[in-house]
């Protein structure tokens, strides 16, 4: 179970970074490990827009393979209304706002501890 003084794994602690530089919503960081075989962490993020969420989606790639890691997957960048990047340990979902409250992606995992994280509050539309 993470802690708050627990240190976040590099390949999450990256992914976390560029989806907040891009200014993702309302991110969630869930710590799925001992829950599922296919992740550590779930990172949910969202954006208002399908531009926003592929600026994000594109953010966090790049940033991605420029600190080294590649990604096992990635799906939905040419919609982007969700996009998946899956990176083995850390699996990022990046939603447009209407599509993540349909899903709900955190009541599904809802035995999944939330990892505390310190980002700036949710600017209004």
């Amino acid at each position: 179970m993470s802690k708050p003084q627990e240190k976040l794994p590099a390949i999450v602690a990256d992914a976390m970074g560029w989806a907040l530089e891009k200014k993702t919503l309302d991110p969630a960081l869930l710590d799925v490990r001992g829950l599922c075989a296919y992740a550590d962490f779930l990172l949910i993020g969202g954006g208002r827009t399908g531009r926003q969420v592929r600026a994000i989606a594109e953010s966090i790639q790049r940033g991605m393979r420029a600190d080294g890691h590649r990604p096992l997957g990635a799906e939905g960048a040419d919609e982007g209304r969700w996009v998946l990047l899956d990176y083995g340990e850390v699996v990022v979902h990046i939603f447009q706002d209407e599509l993540r409250d349909f899903y709900d992606l955190e009541s599904l995992w809802v035995e999944a501890p939330r990892v505390p994280l310190a980002v700036p509050p949710k600017s209004p539309p």
